[in-house]
């Protein structure tokens, strides 16, 4: 059975962005949140910490332990949590990661068409931008990277790459052949590598491998919720490969006291009894995933996609069927009340592409592709 036989009419009662943000005839399938319960040990986690008045500040280390233990048992990674720092979200993480690495007023590498935050948050924290865009084929383009590193290092500061990993919105899952590549190249730059994992344990096909197993001093930024369906209740863990663990050891507590206790007790036991949970999710999204594509062979097929091995994002290419138009989810939002994330804010490699998020019913999915057939077919 799939998780995501929820009522529209339940979806609907629900005060959290996806479905407040947009009028009650407009489908949402945008921000990244899945319509779905709650795991039972999540419901249960946060039941107990109510009930035994437990909402004060967070002591000792069980959000690390439980992710040590996630790691080994679902990628073979071996993890010291005593090594592992509290974050209060990931991309809060990446921007507190990157001023231990980097300067004010120097360089940090993007992918577009990537997860627009990227760009907000590393310019917010006094950092330049620069791109790398993806290849083709939304895979990292190697030669456009050596590009993209040697601009950034060309006035001799320091500099940085935010690597989304697996990749928002394409999905891909970068390879360990490539993280290895990606780790010599920035060593022959000096350019120091933080990645983006939120999306690792919505890994669908293949396996998944952290950028720190390979590129020994990157960190990355881990967290159970997307994965568990808890965006609301935000927490996350900052893990240094084994050359980065004296960077990592200066963060600051200024930015551990911005982490809840409830949040991490709720993240811990996700990570600790979620396993039968998180498969039977990754099932359905399978199931999702091979049910929109039918969907768009049937209703749309001049739409491109290639689905990728992880997240529950598809990144619909909408150039060949409506090619006049750069940002064609303004008007699907219009005329057909199906809200996506709009291409261009991913980038420039996004005209003309829309993100769709297909973490829910497949009776939603199918109206919404019968809606969006009906304007632009």
């Amino acid at each position: 059975m799939s998780l995501f036989d929820v009522p529209l009419d339940e979806l609907r009662s629900r005060t959290s962005q996806k479905w407040r943000r947009y009028p009650a005839d407009v489908l949402p399938l945008f921000v990244a949140e899945m319509d779905v319960r709650l795991c039972e040990p999540v419901q249960r986690a946060l039941a107990d910490v109510v009930r035994r008045g437990d909402t004060g500040y967070p002591a000792d280390r069980p959000y690390q332990e439980a992710f040590a233990g996630f790691a080994e048992r679902r990628w073979g990674w071996t993890v010291d949590p005593t090594t592992i720092a509290l974050v209060p979200d990931v991309m809060q993480g990446a921007v507190e990661v990157l001023s231990l690495l980097t300067d004010p007023g120097d360089a940090v590498v993007i992918n577009p068409p990537v997860y627009p935050p990227f760009r907000d948050f590393v310019e917010r924290s006094g950092r330049r931008v620069l791109t790398a865009d993806l290849g083709e084929d939304s895979r990292l383009d190697l030669a456009t990277l050596d590009a993209a590193f040697t601009r950034a290092r060309a006035d001799g500061r320091r500099a940085g790459y935010l690597l989304c990993h697996p990749h928002n919105p394409t999905g891909v899952v970068h390879t360990r052949d490539e993280l290895r590549a990606v780790g010599e190249l920035a060593a022959r730059h000096g350019v120091r590598v933080v990645s983006d994992e939120i999306h690792a344990p919505l890994t669908l096909d293949g396996t998944f491998v952290s950028a720190t197993t390979v590129i020994p001093d990157a960190i990355a930024l881990h967290s159970a919720s997307k994965a568990f369906h808890l965006a609301g209740l935000k927490a996350a863990l900052a893990v240094p490969g084994p050359e980065a663990l004296a960077d990592l050891a200066r963060l600051s507590d200024l930015v551990f006291m911005g982490v809840g206790h409830v949040p991490v007790l709720v993240h811990a036991a996700a990570l600790t009894e979620g396993d039968t949970w998180l498969d039977a999710l990754r099932g359905s999204l399978r199931e999702n995933r091979a049910h929109l594509r039918g969907l768009l062979d049937q209703h749309l097929p001049l739409v491109g996609w290639v689905p990728g091995a992880a997240t529950y994002f598809a990144w619909l290419d909408l150039r060949t069927q409506v090619p006049d138009d750069p940002d064609p989810g303004r008007r699907l939002l219009k005329e057909a009340r199906v809200a996506l994330n709009p291409g261009p804010t991913f980038g420039s490699p996004g005209t003309g592409h829309v993100r769709l998020n297909f973490a829910t019913s497949p009776a939603i999915l199918t109206e919404a592709i019968g809606r969006i057939a009906s304007v632009l077919a």
